[in-house]
């Protein structure tokens, strides 16, 4: 297995996270904002650990990047990024929310039902517009 990356797939992944980053902040600092607060609120630190934050998204979009855009662009498919994209982040966020809903007393299933489905649009949308952009460049 090679694990050295070009700087083809540096450039692919910056993308990927760049998109990525901009959807989920207009999801968490807008949309969802309150949301959380509301059904969360017992839970939620007063200030987010923003190196926590930070490093989910570079190994998150490392995964993807990995497992969806590199398989995407070598099939030369947009809806193999989308599909493949949803998948994965419909397994992701079904990891981290479907054992809080099994392990956290109160933890609210409409915050697992929309995560999931955050999950799998985020990841799948980012995804697809990656690919779009690279080959477009």
């Amino acid at each position: 297995m090679n694990i050295s990356f070009s700087w083809t797939e540096v450039r692919n992944y910056l993308i990927l996270l760049a998109l990525f980053l901009a959807i989920d902040a207009v999801w968490l600092l807008g949309i969802a904002k309150g949301l959380y607060a509301k059904q969360l609120g017992y839970l939620m630190a007063a200030k987010p650990r923003l190196w926590a934050a930070l490093l989910f998204y570079l190994l998150y979009v490392l995964g993807l990047s990995v497992f969806v855009l590199h398989p995407a662009l070598a099939a030369g498919s947009g809806s193999v990024a989308l599909l493949k994209g949803m998948l994965f982040g419909l397994v992701a966020y079904a990891t981290y929310d479907l054992t809080n809903l099994a392990t956290i007393r109160d933890w609210p299933v409409l915050v697992t039902a929309l995560d999931l489905v955050w999950g799998a649009a985020v990841s799948g949308g980012s995804s697809a517009l990656a690919y779009l952009i690279i080959r477009g460049m």
